[in-house]
């Protein structure tokens, strides 16, 4: 007998927001210190969202809790209008399709990149699959396509070990790419890079964009505002102002807190 597993129960069930990601209310708290504090946050499919703001603003401990890492004290958070993230586990969270990439890169070092990129994807795994080819039919075209995306198409045979830092990012990036997600978490992606690789990433999740939602969070103020989208600004774990990047820039409170530092 099949066992039937909380996400299963909540796929059957109608939509209560056409929000992809739909956090209200959450607060979490870590020895009296609340780290997220009733915040309010919606994600529409197809949309990507920069997120800033200052040390200690709730931004990881927000990203915690959408991939299941933490448990928010109260408030609501669903994915994909029926999911209830605070009943899953990061496992489940991930089978979802949410993807995230932490600021430091995480590859195969001794692997190729074109071999990090098939570890990576998803899809059956089963003898069976392997038996009859049904994967080895896929991820040539799949391979290619997404180190097209992530601009490695001429170090596919280079070692992930060999490859420049910002390669690296790109090649995580194009390692969740290769897990298919609906939402894309990517915490500081630019730090360390050249000035070309920072302008280069800007252009790459510009596309990844085009198919999939994508939060951004990052402290460089000039890539945020490469990303030509709408940025939403943390503060003591709640929103503190939200809008497009020159609005926002020039909210009195967000210089106050966070930009006039």
């Amino acid at each position: 007998m099949s066992t039937v597993t909380q996400s299963d129960l909540d796929s059957s069930k109608p939509a209560l927001t056409q929000a992809l990601l739909y956090l209200d209310g959450v607060s979490v708290a870590f020895d009296g210190f609340k780290a997220i504090n009733d915040l309010s946050l919606f994600i529409k499919p197809g949309e990507m969202r920069a997120i800033i703001g200052p040390n200690g603003a709730g931004k990881t401990t927000m990203m915690d809790i959408i991939t299941g890492k933490t448990r928010p004290d109260v408030g609501t958070v669903y994915f994909d209008g029926k999911h209830d993230l605070t009943k899953l586990d990061e496992a489940a969270i991930a089978d979802l399709g949410i993807g995230r990439k932490f600021q430091k890169p995480t590859v195969f070092e001794s692997q190729t990149v074109a071999d990090n990129i098939l570890l990576a994807l998803r899809g059956p795994r089963d003898v069976w699959s392997a038996l009859f080819g049904e994967r080895n039919a896929i991820e040539p075209h799949r391979i290619e396509e997404i180190l097209d995306i992530v601009r490695l198409t001429r170090e596919h045979k280079r070692l992930a070990g060999d490859l420049s830092h910002g390669q690296k990012q790109w090649l995580e990036i194009g390692m969740l790419l290769a897990q298919d997600p609906k939402l894309l978490l990517v915490d500081e992606p630019v730090a360390g890079m050249t000035d070309s690789e920072t302008e280069d990433t800007a252009r790459l999740l510009k596309r990844i964009s085009k198919d999939h939602s994508v939060i951004v969070v990052e402290h460089d103020m000039t890539f945020v505002r490469a990303l030509d989208t709408r940025v939403t600004c943390l503060h003591e774990g709640s929103v503190l102002a939200e809008g497009q990047i020159d609005d926002v820039s020039r909210n009195k409170r967000v210089i106050e807190v966070y930009l006039g530092r």
